[in-house]
């Protein structure tokens, strides 16, 4: 067996015209075992969207796109191995939660690396370049939320260099859950 390492694989945003591979990583996405902790949308959800749904949310998060950026890791047989979508939220306006958003940062979202492709540095290598793009489109901040249960993530982030915010947030899904705000700020 061959193990890949996170050089073994190509990092890069998605094109507008793969909405078709976008839609089959976020459906695999949405089968994981934790994706009930993981991800605010269901399969059921998911899988029910048209084509334009999924056509639109390539174009929005595709190269060009200046407000959201989705990068994918690109195994050397050409399998989708994982992804990160990174939002740019603008100082002044209200996040997803209500809660006002002080400054310009970015926000991480949809994060995934399908099983069989965890654990060799390929998340440092996708938040690498969510990160990257973020200070390039000037955040001053990058953000996620993960939820309180996911204990997992949240070890992996603390090693990505995010740290506890102290802003706790409603789970979406069910008002008894609640999820912690992880920020990463500019290294001097």
């Amino acid at each position: 067996m061959t193990v890949l390492t996170r050089n073994d694989y190509a990092v890069r945003a998605i094109r507008p015209d793969e909405w078709e591979r976008v839609k089959e990583l976020r459906l695999d996405a949405l089968r994981d075992p934790i994706a009930h902790l993981a991800f605010l949308e269901t399969y059921e959800n998911a899988v029910a969207q048209p084509d334009s749904f999924w056509q639109e949310r390539a174009v929005r998060s595709g190269v060009g796109s200046t407000t959201a950026r989705q990068f994918i890791a690109e195994a050397p047989d050409g399998t989708w191995a994982g992804s990160v979508t990174l939002l740019i939220e603008e100082g002044g306006s209200e996040d997803w939660a209500g809660f006002p958003v002080e400054r310009r940062q970015g926000h991480m979202v949809g994060v995934f690396v399908r099983p069989e492709h965890r654990g060799n540095g390929l998340i440092e290598a996708l938040f690498e370049a969510g990160v990257a793009w973020a200070w390039e489109r000037e955040a001053e901040r990058v953000r996620l939320f993960v939820h309180r249960e996911n204990a997992r993530a949240q070890a992996a982030y603390r090693k990505l260099g995010f740290e506890p915010s102290g802003r706790v947030v409603t789970f979406s899904k069910d008002e008894a859950e609640t999820e912690l705000e992880f920020v990463l700020e500019p290294q001097p």
